[in-house]
């Protein structure tokens, strides 16, 4: 029997604020599923719509979040780490920035940070697991990155000892996440160290080939990179474990390429945009997705510098419920078969 995808659903992040319907989990939900979502990947750090802590600590508590959930027609995808996941491995060109992502008590204390971020993705695992959830997304984190472009000349094994050190790091994680039979998905980002295939291979190697170890595939971030995004479906399909529908477009000048001269978001050559409004082959990815018997959650994340989120998020669900392909479970041309004869086979073939 073949797979589908399961959708719409939507990522929660974008639209989580103190505001209603956007202040709590009881009213976004209604909002999503007042929308045509069926889904919603929950930001594992907002505290106004989920409590991690006690989601690790708690299956009654997360049996309410789910009975919330479903309450307003909707199932939980996954609960996203992917803040808690960057701070599992800073550089320390990024500590600054990256304190606003961890409570203000490890603010200007890199080790502490680091150790709060371990013990959350340990939480996330349980509650991954409380929930019946299959994986986890969330990022690897990057101590490589400022070093992406070759100039200076980087020190020999500069890298290679990056890599090492985010195994170490992640290898116990992934174990916790084996043991409570979820996996982790890691967004492929730039900005991470693994921000591409190549560097997925590397990290890969480094945490000797742990099979919770995969991949959230998002097409956005190929775009702005120029790497092709239905040959990579090809390559790492038995990966990926995620799917966040993203739009994207990439539109060079002679002024400005992939780097995009440090401007801002609307005056970039690479932009994320809302579905359907960039450049994105979305009826190519899901008819590779669907050939390949992906069964998770499509989910909507929206980020666009141009239209406003409440659009993108009313667009989106039309949208991928009409991109997902219901998986046909027999050939066009059965009605001209017939049953298999192998006298007839081998006296066809002269043998």
């Amino acid at each position: 029997m073949s797979a589908n995808i399961k959708g719409p659903a939507i990522f929660l992040a974008q639209f989580a604020g103190d505001e209603a319907p956007f202040n709590s989990l009881q009213a976004i939900t209604k909002w999503a599923g007042d929308l045509g979502y069926k889904g919603v990947q929950i930001p594992s750090w907002d505290g106004r719509l989920f409590d991690l802590e006690k989601a690790g600590e708690s299956k009654t508590y997360c049996d309410e979040i789910a009975g919330i959930c479903a309450e307003n027609g909707l199932e939980i995808t996954e609960i996203s780490t992917h803040l808690q996941g960057q701070l599992v491995a800073v550089n320390p060109a990024y500590d600054l920035q990256f304190d606003a992502f961890a409570p203000e008590s490890v603010h200007g204390n890199p080790d502490a940070r680091q150790k709060w971020a371990v013990q959350q993705m340990y939480l996330a695992a349980k509650a991954s697991q409380h929930l019946g959830l299959k994986a986890c997304p969330s990022f690897t984190g990057s101590l490589a990155f400022p070093y992406l472009y070759p100039w200076p000349q980087r020190p020999a094994g500069l890298i290679e000892e990056a890599f090492a050190e985010l195994g170490r790091r992640w290898t116990p994680i992934l174990n916790a996440f084996e043991d409570a039979g979820v996996d982790i998905a890691y967004e492929i980002h730039p900005g991470e160290d693994v921000f591409d295939g190549v560097t997925y291979e590397m990290f890969l190697a480094e945490v000797k080939g742990h099979s919770r170890a995969r991949i959230l595939y998002d097409p956005s971030h190929f775009v702005l990179q120029q790497l092709d995004y239905l040959a990579f479906i090809d390559i790492y399909h038995e990966h990926i474990a995620a799917f966040h529908v993203k739009d994207a477009e990439f539109n060079p000048t002679g002024r400005q390429g992939v780097y995009s001269g440090y401007q801002g978001w609307t005056e970039r050559a690479g932009r994320f945009r809302s579905l359907g409004d960039g450049q994105v082959d979305f009826k190519g990815i899901f008819s590779k997705l669907a050939q390949y018997d992906f069964d998770r959650w499509a989910v909507l994340e929206w980020e666009c510098c141009l239209k406003h989120p409440e659009d993108g998020a009313a667009e989106g669900a039309p949208f991928i419920r009409d991109h997902i392909i219901h998986v046909t479970d027999k050939a066009f041309d059965d009605f001209a078969g017939g049953e298999t004869d192998f006298a007839q086979i081998k006296k066809t073939l002269g043998i």
